[in-house]
């Protein structure tokens, strides 16, 4: 019978980060808690990734991991799939591979579910299809503001058409985007489609949305894909089922946790931490 550690275990990690790193790197940074409630193992990848542990990480299902960004840091997070590596970290993934390393210096291979990040004084973040899709993630941000959710909770690789499917041993592990299948200006918003006006939404494109609302389905899509928030951190879950379950993150000298009833302070910072640990000591699941 074996245990895993379940939703809790980012507090831990919060924990650490925050106590390690003092109160004015916390305060000056941004908190990214990054959850795999996946069934099977994934290996994000950072790019730039210095304060994301190189680029690269294993993260086994169930398990979470809390890193620091600084303000004015600017990149993308995604997920690799059906990845092996050396001790040395050299090997590949099936999908999301970023030049055979598990520390990933450039972007990941198409396809990919990309969460993309500007942090400033005003945070600007989305999840963007328009590379194509390889898994749910979903993006929530705890700060002042619009602060919504961003992201594709849905599994586009049950529904993938089979021109746009990516598949191994008989199973679809991505979802192309129609740019990249067909190369042409319409599916790509280049050329004479190169501008809001003139690239409107295809049929393909329309699929990812109706499935994906909050999501980017294609490169003009920005009035309900891309959102912002104030002095905010970040909580990105792989394969979220349930929007309205409850994620938690150490914010603003607080534990906040979000579920059914929105967001809630629970206690003040020294109180937080006490109440991690306890939790921490009690929320192992069997599995």
């Amino acid at each position: 019978m074996a245990f895993r550690l379940h939703l809790f275990s980012s507090f831990l990690l919060i924990l650490i980060t925050i106590l390690s790193s003092g109160p004015n790197a916390a305060e000056g940074a941004r908190v990214f808690t990054i959850i795999n409630d996946c069934k099977e193992t994934i290996w994000p990848g950072v790019t730039p990734g210095d304060n994301f542990n190189g680029g690269g990480f294993e993260l086994k299902s169930g398990q979470s991991v809390v890193f620091n960004a600084p303000v004015g840091w600017s990149g993308r997070i995604w997920g690799r799939t059906g990845c092996k590596f050396d001790k040395n970290g050299n090997g590949s993934c099936q999908t999301g591979d970023c030049g055979n390393t598990l520390k990933c210096k450039g972007s990941g291979e198409t396809p990919a579910s990309l969460t993309e990040f500007t942090l400033a004084n005003l945070d600007f973040y989305d999840v963007s299809l328009v590379d194509g899709f390889n898994l749910p993630i979903v993006v929530k941000a705890f700060g002042k503001g619009n602060c919504s959710t961003a992201g594709c909770e849905s599994d586009l690789r049950k529904t993938c058409p089979s021109e746009l499917s990516v598949k191994s041993n008989g199973k679809v592990i991505a979802c192309r985007s129609a740019c990249d299948v067909f190369n042409t200006d319409e599916y790509c918003c280049r050329g004479i489609y190169g501008n809001s006006a003139v690239c409107q939404p295809t049929y393909y494109s329309k699929k990812f949305k109706n499935a994906c609302p909050t999501a980017y389905s294609y490169a003009y899509d920005d009035p309900t894909s891309i959102f912002t928030c104030t002095g905010s951190d970040y909580i990105i879950t792989f394969c979220a089922s349930n929007r309205k379950q409850t994620v938690c993150s150490y914010h603003g000298r607080k534990l906040i946790c979000s579920g059914a009833n929105g967001f809630r302070s629970l206690v003040g910072r020294w109180w937080g931490l006490m109440l991690a640990l306890v939790l921490m000591t009690n929320m192992w699941v069997i599995s």
